[in-house]
């Protein structure tokens, strides 16, 4: 029973079970420096140099799962000492080097740092070399190769560099905690910060005195997860766990849709606001594009706003995929609305820090969004959304041209587009993720099956449009 794709997230999740588990005994504190020995007994390593080596990444790694460095405020976090496996990167010449005649490579360069030795072998000198590739690219033979880390290839903003003791280093105001290095990095050297503490803390103090009614707002793409068990076993897993109540993030979404259309309208031009790397995107690459941002709040916050309005004793737990959704509660205007937000990988580890095989569970049910407040977690389902709530409201003279970027890169050609008046759209649904939250970094798996699997959860939504589902809500 494969819960996770990779064996980096396998290694992360023992982590948070074990600190969760001793979080849900009141025995963390005690045992913390235990954990690693747990995880890895005896003396053989299993995957570093020495088992010295490992314990002490994962006292790292624990840490991390307690909340990480207080002084960085950045979610996403380097352990500099697992970050010491990867080439440096940048232009090398491989063995397919035929040593030719013609030195196209050594003809092209401008800054002098290729040389060749006695059998006419391309060598580069990486003192001089500025890693511009015009020699990779006149080389007959492609012998010279951009060797980039795994974490700069899948930063698509740039905000990965390596610092002097050859670890990954992250600059804050490049980052927008979207996670792609964490998902990509194959030695788990980047991760996200860690609040189930907090959420076990909450949960604890529910149980206790009733100070609290604990939610858990789910986001959507929960249908493409836990593929092992069944949705209604895993709501009814997050019962046991001690939330008193699971609501869809998708009712949310309805309420976006329904926003987002009207806002639409009224101004002529919108890109949205739900992603939050998208957001922050835009914040830090195209500040005079901010006017443009929907002012609506993302579907976490909107529907978890509204039950804090209903409910003064609320605590909020988010559970999603995504990595850049921790940074979002952490402001100003989302953070009295969102006490926690979890990844699915959390997740699990919450249920197996407890005990609970939600496969053995009877199947509980989900608040009914609309198809379309479903539909959020993959690209383009957004865009789908907002032509609904068009269509609902009847703007007939109003005609949608959406664009739905699937990842940043997409985004980032809109946005030059539109800063140019280039742009054949007048709505820019913004994903940093490829294939949408179903491509998060915090998913259990990833992979084509997620996007039909969302689109078979919207179907069974009862309330098909957008304004039943609202009115559902409000009613009940």
């Amino acid at each position: 029973m494969r819960k996770f794709d990779t064996k980096v997230q396998h290694l992360k999740y023992k982590v948070l079970r074990e600190v969760a588990r001793e979080a849900w005994n009141g025995t963390l504190l005690d045992n913390v420096l235990d954990i690693p020995k747990m995880i890895v007994p005896g003396t053989k390593p299993t995957m570093r140099c020495c088992v010295y080596k490992e314990r002490a990444i994962l006292g790292e790694r624990v840490k991390i799962a307690m909340g990480g460095d207080k002084e960085n405020p950045n979610v996403i976090q380097v352990i500099d000492i697992a970050c010491d496996e990867c080439p440096m990167g940048g232009y090398d010449v491989t063995n397919s080097c035929r040593g030719c005649l013609a030195h196209r490579c050594e003809d092209v360069c401008k800054k002098g740092a290729i040389s060749f030795d006695h059998n006419h072998v391309a060598h580069i000198d990486k003192s001089k070399c500025v890693d511009c590739g015009a020699c990779a690219k006149v080389c007959p033979y492609s012998a010279i190769v951009n060797r980039k880390r795994p974490c700069e290839s899948a930063c698509k903003v740039k905000a990965i560099s390596m610092n002097e003791n050859k670890a990954a280093a992250i600059d804050n105001e490049k980052c927008i905690s979207c996670g792609a290095c964490v998902y990509q990095c194959p030695f788990g050297a980047i991760t996200d910060k860690s609040y189930i503490l907090d959420a076990i803390q909450y949960i604890k103090e529910s149980e206790n005195n009733t100070k609290y009614k604990m939610y858990a707002v789910v986001a959507p793409s929960i249908s493409s997860q836990f593929s092992y068990a069944k949705l209604g076993q895993v709501i009814k897993g997050l019962k046991e766990l001690g939330f008193d109540t699971v609501v869809e993030a998708a009712l949310g979404a309805d309420m976006v849709a329904d926003a987002e259309s009207k806002e639409l309208v009224e101004k002529g031009f919108l890109t949205s606001s739900c992603c939050p790397a998208f957001v922050q995107f835009i914040h830090k690459n195209f500040p005079e594009m901010e006017p443009y941002v929907s002012h609506n709040l993302s579907p976490m916050a909107a529907i978890s706003k509204y039950i804090k309005g209903t409910d003064e004793t609320a605590k909020i737990v988010f559970i999603g995929p995504c990595t850049a959704k921790k940074a979002e509660v952490q402001r100003e205007k989302v953070k009295p609305y969102v006490d926690v937000a979890m990844t699915f990988e959390e997740l699990q580890a919450l249920f197996d820090s407890r005990d609970i095989d939600v496969t053995t569970l009877d199947e509980d049910v989900l608040d009914n969004a609309s198809y379309f407040g479903r539909i959020f977690a993959r690209c383009g389902g957004l865009s789908d959304a907002v032509a609904q709530g068009i269509k609902e409201h009847g703007d007939k003279d109003f005609e949608l041209k959406a664009i739905a970027c699937d990842g940043i890169e997409e985004c980032k050609v809109a946005l030059l587009k539109k800063s140019k008046n280039v742009l054949d759209a007048n709505f820019i649904e913004g994903m940093a993720c490829i294939g949408g939250c179903i491509g998060g970094a915090g998913c259990l798996t990833h992979g084509p099956r997620s996007k039909s699997e969302v689109d078979k959860f919207g179907m069974e939504a009862v309330d098909k449009t957008i304004g039943e589902a609202i009115s559902a809500l409000k009613n009940s």
